[in-house]
């Protein structure tokens, strides 16, 4: 199973840590020095809900907004 939502299609997303060494100059440091950027991965926050469709039920994995936003009811 992947780690993506079943309802908007939510996933995995890559990006950058990006560290900043130094003091600002505002206050009172010789200004902030970007450091080496290194590859990081944003996860998605995926929960389990079990729902009944068609008077079926099932178990769906749900990003917490689409919980949030679509499934306010409890089931």
């Amino acid at each position: 199973m992947s780690r993506t939502c079943q309802k908007c299609g939510k996933g995995t997303t890559s990006g950058n840590n990006v560290p900043r060494k130094g003091l600002p100059r505002k206050k009172g440091g010789g200004g902030v020095k970007i450091g080496v950027k290194t590859k990081r991965k944003f996860k998605v926050n995926i929960q389990t809900k079990n729902t009944i469709e068609n008077g079926i039920k099932k178990r769906i994995r749900l990003c917490t907004r689409c919980l949030r936003t679509m499934y306010k009811e409890k089931v």
